[in-house]
């Protein structure tokens, strides 16, 4: 705890959004000493962020009228002159003056972006200019403010609201953290500023990934959070805000163990399963649904006094019924009773939200977990209580319906509420700002971006255009034009943009219409050579000419300055491959898998990369991780095969082998075949030096499947007769099934297309026959059954004579009446294996 109580208790109470009644009593105590006489914790409880920065406490800060420096530079400097030239005593006033001004900067910009309502504030209104120049141009100074929030060559989302106030709290939260000496939870409010940052960026941010690292270290390492029993609901929210922070960054494993941590501590068992319902209006029997069942261990209720209170439901975001002849709004259980969920609180919320957010990033794209997530959004908006989570589930659910053709109507009107709520001034800010970090919230523009999606993919492409226009997101729009077959429209309508103002972004949307590298170059160069999206780019149109030298380079330089480019990773593999520098791609290809473990492709290629560096035991690891990701892709799954047999992995081999059955059902790959039977035949030892012997009962029932699915292949049917020995075997079983195989593919070889027409195709059939004819005489001596035994020789009989009578027929030389000399051996064979036949069932009959 920190030295100063009064101090850990403020930091609490922030944290949480509201002060419980000890804690009210206790700050009033010591308000004056703290804030010097100015109610800025009061303010800050109301959500009145606005007045904190134009409070006098403020004002004192920023004494220094601003001049031409950078701005981040000149706010850094007087936020440090105020904390270091003061009295001691007046050390920890000052540092909470400056604390709260960080905490109520990122609020208010959070106001502004996500939870609305509007707020209207400039630079101006809180920071004294000797020159009112610097700020007469509003447009100007914003686009200096948002080029200082740059990050490692990424942009800012160019309709941004107030981005002062995020400079602001990234100054304090970030920059002058380490002066905040009196307080231990700086390193939490920093993790929730570079929440919010990167959702402003293109793409992921290594700077902001590395301090996002180290404050959730220095978050966790505070002890009292998380063994206090009164910090209970805040160790939850701090794991919950852990959890999605890794699970952006690409850390699943990490994101997963601070998930289920936060389950834990609320004791909830979170399990999907099975309940009689109906779903339809017409449905008149009950049939399994697929619902969340939610229990809480024993009486463990956590306290509701340091619980946010519920709000109040008008003041929520709608809930959009779905008015369909057919559907029904939800779905109506049989035995509601025996599914009840509890009463849930604010952070038993948030950590069924996140246990969703968990599953459906671990789980492929597939009509399946999209029924298991509603089973989630369903559980969730049963009790619609707190704003940020009643927005974020809505929202969920309005990306899961848009695809169906009875609930998309039901999407489109849901997502225009909730862009409308933004603007709504009935619900407090407060209220909206309840374990808002604890979910992943979507910025207003997220929110009208769907909007406009809908109404394209609904075919509305005029207000889908004008929506994004608005928006200023000028890939959507390009797109649109695009697809409507209007390329020369996209084409004017950047270079009308452009003439306003030149950004990186603009000239490379208009290099990816014109399909021209020229303003590529020129993105990278108003730059100053630090732009990933151009590089990027770049990198892609050579890769579409197939300039893959040029391509690696432009990648390369990509990757350099933001290494968190999963696309870029995976298509500079693909690059490299095609250059057949197969070090370059298994490089490549192992940055994807560490940043994203569950992409399949990445680790099948990276498999391909080892295979020809002939490093097959690493190929074969990797593989075996391919599969985990995704284990429906067939090809995947022939690769693994092929990588089994080569590196002797017989029992995988053959597990593969059946999961390709079920895959595609009349699949086969003979060699494979082939070389599985020639180990457990000859005994070859496997990968661990064991025998493949003991795989034979596992190989027999392998093709069982081959063959009641594929029965027309001859070698597979020969194969199949060699696993029982060939007819060779002391076991009568395993001769007689042996006997059946090798029948059935001298059927499948004569009743082949033109097989006698081929003098080695029908030597080859002959060498089949004959050897038939002599596992059919062993056959035949171990029968008790006269009529069977002489059966079996008849049948052996009866196929070398059609043989050798057709050899007569089609190879005699008709000149000298002679049959063709490649042949003439082989039916001599067969015409003493008939007499020797004929002469066995003779002997059978005589004893008849």
């Amino acid at each position: 705890m920190s030295a100063y109580p009064e101090i850990w208790s403020v930091e609490l109470a922030v944290l949480r959004g509201f002060q419980t009644a000890s804690e009210f009593q206790e700050s009033l105590q010591h308000q004056k000493s703290l804030t010097d006489n100015e109610d800025l914790l009061q303010l800050l409880f109301e959500g009145n962020f606005k007045a904190i920065l134009l409070s006098q406490a403020v004002q004192d800060i920023f004494v220094t009228p601003l001049t031409a420096e950078q701005i981040d530079v000149y706010l850094e400097k007087q936020i440090l002159t105020y904390l270091d030239h003061c009295a001691e005593d007046d050390r920890i006033k000052r540092q909470m003056v400056v604390f709260l001004l960080g905490v109520s900067s990122l609020q208010l910009f959070v106001q502004s972006n996500w939870t609305g309502p509007p707020v209207c504030i400039h630079p101006q209104d809180f920071l004294p200019s000797t020159t009112p120049e610097l700020f007469s141009e509003v447009k100007d100074g914003k686009t200096a403010v948002m080029n200082l929030l740059v990050l490692d060559g990424e942009s800012v989302y160019s309709l941004t609201f107030n981005p002062i106030l995020l400079l602001l709290a990234r100054v304090i939260l970030v920059n002058c953290r380490r002066k905040l000496t009196g307080f231990q939870l700086v390193p939490w409010w920093t993790l929730r500023y570079i929440n919010i940052h990167q959702q402003l960026l293109e793409e992921r941010s290594p700077q902001l990934f590395a301090l996002a690292q180290s404050c959730a270290e220095e978050a966790t390492a505070i002890e009292t959070l998380f063994t206090c029993e009164t910090c209970r609901q805040l160790a939850i929210q701090c794991h919950l805000e852990c959890g999605y922070i890794f699970l952006y960054f690409y850390e699943y494993k990490k994101a997963k163990e601070r998930f289920n941590t936060a389950k834990n501590l609320t004791k909830l068992q979170i399990s999907l399963t099975g309940a009689l319902g109906k779903r339809t209006h017409f449905q008149e029997k009950s049939v399994a649904q697929l619902v969340l069942d939610v229990q809480r261990e024993g009486d463990a209720v956590l306290s509701s006094e340091l619980s946010p209170a519920p709000t109040d439901q008008g003041s929520l975001p709608k809930n959009q019924d779905l008015n369909d002849d057919t559907v029904m709004n939800k779905i109506i259980l049989e035995t509601p009773e025996q599914h009840q969920i509890p009463d849930l609180c604010a952070e038993d919320l948030a950590v069924i939200l996140g246990v969703c957010m968990d599953f459906q990033k671990n789980n492929p794209v597939h009509k399946l977990t999209e029924e298991e997530i509603m089973a989630f959004v369903s559980c969730l908006l049963s009790q619609p209580k707190f704003w940020a989570i009643q927005m974020t589930t809505l929202m969920l659910r309005t990306k899961l319906e848009k695809g169906s053709t009875r609930r998309v109507e039901r999407a489109m009107l849901q997502t225009q509420a909730l862009a409308d709520h933004f603007e709504d001034k009935k619900t407090p800010v407060v209220e909206r700002l309840k374990v808002f970090y604890c979910c992943p919230v979507p910025p207003r523009w997220a929110v009208q971006r769907q909007l406009a999606s809908l109404l394209f993919d609904l075919g509305c492409t005029s207000s889908a255009l004008k929506n994004f226009e608005a928006l200023e997101m000028w890939e959507d729009v390009i797109i649109c034009y695009e697809r409507t077959g209007q390329h020369g429209k996209a084409e004017e309508i950047l270079r009308q943009e452009l003439e306003k103002k030149e950004t990186v972004s603009l000239y490379c949307l208009l290099g990816d219409v014109l399909r021209e590298h020229q303003y590529y170059d020129k993105a990278w160069e108003i730059s100053n050579h630090r732009s990933a999206r151009a590089q990027r780019s770049k990198g892609l149109l050579h890769l579409r000419n197939k300039e893959f030298k040029e391509c690696v380079e432009c990648f390369e330089r990509s990757v350099k300055i933001n290494f968190l480019q999963l696309g870029v990773w995976f298509s500079l593999g693909c690059a490299y491959i095609a250059l057949e520098d197969f070090e370059g791609a298994a490089r490549s290809f192992q940055r994807c898998v560490s940043l994203e473990p569950d992409n399949a492709e990445a680790w099948n290629n990276l498999s391909s990369a080892y295979i020809k560096l002939k490093q097959k035991v690493k190929a074969f690891r990797t593989l075996q991780e391919a599969i985990k990701c995704n284990y429906e892709h067939w090809q995947i799954w022939e690769n693994y095969i092929i990588t089994c047999i080569d590196i002797g992995e017989f029992a995988e081999a053959i597990k593969a082998y059946h999961r390709l059955l079920d895959l595609r059902e009349k699949y086969k790959d003979v060699q494979v075949l082939k070389i599985l039977v020639q180990a457990v035949v000859d005994g070859i030892a496997d990968h661990r030096g064991e025998t493949a012997t003991k795989l034979k009962s596992r190989l027999q029932e392998l093709f069982g499947r081959v063959t009641a699915k594929v029965t027309n292949d001859a070698e597979i049917w020969k194969l199949y007769a060699k696993l029982y020995g060939d007819g060779k075997s002391e076991n009568t079983e395993e001769n007689e099934k042996a006997l059946q195989y090798l029948a059935k593919a001298h059927r499948c070889n004569t009743q082949a297309d033109g097989w006698d027409k081929d003098m080695a195709s029908f030597k080859e059939v002959a060498k089949g026959a004959i050897e038939l004819a002599y596992v059919s005489m062993k056959c035949s001596k171990a029968k008790s059954s006269a009529q069977e035994a002489i059966q079996i020789l008849s049948s052996a009989r009866l196929n070398l004579r059609s043989l050798v009578s057709r050899a007569k027929q089609l190879y005699t030389d008709a000149t000298t009446a002679e049959l063709h000399t490649h042949l003439a051996d082989d039916v001599k064979a067969m015409e003493t294996l008939i007499t020797e036949l004929q002469e066995m069932s003779n002997l059978w009959k005589n004893q008849v």
